[in-house]
């Protein structure tokens, strides 16, 4: 299977080399929830890392499922929701795989899609499909980080760029509602940015849940 493995992303948080996380909460989020855009819900946060969203997000009162691949990564978020006495489920889990028991209003998707490997990025987008109910919607952070290999074809990541021309094809028109542009372009403190994207499914011909 190509891209990182879990033996990967375990050791990143071991050795504290994530330099992704932006060590609080995605100001996005913080907009969407204080603006009245995204009010409490049952809501499913994939590739939680370290869990700031996650923590913010059950303190304002949502029912939150996050899942990430690295046990590192979900013993520090079940410690993190610990020490605040606040509750939320807590999976180690491939999002490649995973089989959502029930459906969600929404899915925050901030960090994972760019750490797939492209190969994978189709598959997963139908999941996010498949995990949302008919009228949830998909918050999701389009990662912004071209590569000098790019010009020559090269796959470089993680993480992965997320050409927005790319996550057309990713998430078509016939399975999502896309806005009109432009999207708001939101700067990361590693010096990359991510177009923030509000997706709605489209329902017909949905595959059901197993």
């Amino acid at each position: 299977m190509a891209g990182p493995t879990v033996d990967f992303w375990n050791e990143r948080f071991r050795s504290h080399s994530t330099g992704w996380d932006r060590g609080g909460v995605h100001p996005q989020l913080l907009h969407c929830v204080t603006s009245g855009g995204l009010q409490p819900c049952r809501i499913l946060v994939p590739g939680c890392g370290a869990g700031h969203e996650v923590e913010y997000l059950a303190a304002a009162g949502f029912e939150v499922t996050a899942l990430d691949y690295s046990e590192q990564a979900v013993a520090l978020v079940e410690q993190r929701l610990q020490q605040r006495g606040l509750k939320a489920t807590v999976l180690q889990a491939d999002v490649r795989q995973w089989q959502a028991p029930t459906r969600f209003d929404a899915i925050w998707e901030q960090t994972c899609l760019c750490a797939l490997y492209p190969d994978d990025w189709v598959g997963y987008a139908q999941q996010l499909h498949r995990w949302l109910q008919p009228q949830g919607r998909l918050f999701v952070q389009f990662m912004q980080a071209a590569k000098p290999g790019a010009e020559s074809g090269k796959i470089e990541g993680p993480p992965y760029h997320c050409d927005i021309l790319a996550m057309r094809a990713v998430f078509p028109a016939t399975q999502w509602e896309w806005p009109k542009p432009p999207y708001p372009r939101v700067p990361h403190p590693g010096g990359s940015a991510e177009l923030a994207v509000v997706l709605r499914p489209i329902q017909y011909g949905r595959e059901p849940l197993r």
